[in-house]
């Protein structure tokens, strides 16, 4: 049988068509395995780089806590040092007031018979002198020795008390005051003209009797009425109610035993 040119021509022509189909689809094929292959690549390459991300970030984590325990530690040298140099400063100091305290309790040992003899001192002046604001220096007496035995008062503490009172004592040598209290003989109130060491006056409330101190005798006196007056006055200088002047007041002398 034969085959005419023209089914020739198109018998040639479908095979050339099979034939593209054919590489068509290896070609498809081929593009879809090396689409698969860049796929699986990119994927691969990200879960690396994830890996990659993760460890590094674990790393800066585990640099910043190394630089932290570093920082720490050099910290604690600091500490540590400063800490030393202050135990070394404490144990100088406890050295030290060790010492101080055995300077000390040998001083005290010195000091304690000083001070019991001075405040037995300032008894006996108080009530050997004119008895000028004698309650008050006795229970100012009364206080020092009540101090003396008591443990809880330091030495130096007991010793500036006396001295204190000591110089309170010295400047009633100086002092010109007046105040209002008792007259000893009849309990009346008076008020009293202290002159230093000098003198003592009184002059009752109505200014009618005036006396003073005798040394002599250890008493008070009524004085002539004749004193009023200068009494008076002087009792108003004393207390600032008056110029400063001459006044003509009686002054005696003990003559001793």
């Amino acid at each position: 049988m034969l085959i005419s040119r023209n089914s020739k021509v198109k018998l040639t022509h479908k095979m050339a068509i099979l034939a593209l189909m054919l590489v068509s689809v290896a070609a498809t094929a081929q593009l879809q395995t090396a689409v698969q292959v860049v796929t699986n690549t990119n994927n691969a390459a990200q879960t690396s780089q994830t890996s990659v991300n993760r460890l590094n970030d674990q790393t800066e984590d585990l640099l910043v806590q190394y630089r932290t325990v570093l920082s720490e530690i050099e910290s604690l040298q600091v500490y540590n040092q400063q800490l030393e140099a202050v135990v070394n400063d404490q144990n100088s100091m406890i050295q030290s007031m060790n010492e101080q305290m055995t300077e000390l309790e040998s001083t005290n040992r010195a000091i304690v018979p000083m001070v019991i003899e001075m405040v037995d001192m300032i008894r006996k002046i108080v009530e050997a002198d004119i008895p000028f604001r004698k309650l008050e220096r006795l229970d100012r007496v009364a206080g020092l020795e009540a101090i003396l035995n008591n443990s809880s008062v330091t030495t130096s503490e007991k010793y500036r008390k006396v001295t204190e009172a000591y110089q309170i004592e010295l400047d009633y040598g100086r002092s010109v005051t007046t105040y209002e209290d008792e007259l000893p003989t009849n309990n009346v109130k008076v008020k009293f003209l202290q002159i230093g060491r000098t003198a003592l006056l009184y002059q009752t409330l109505d200014e009618k009797e005036s006396g003073m101190w005798n040394p002599t005798s250890k008493q008070f006196e009524r004085l002539d009425d004749r004193y009023n007056a200068a009494i008076k006055e002087g009792l108003r200088i004393a207390a600032k109610q008056a110029a400063p002047n001459l006044v003509g007041l009686p002054v005696l002398m003990s003559t001793g035993e």
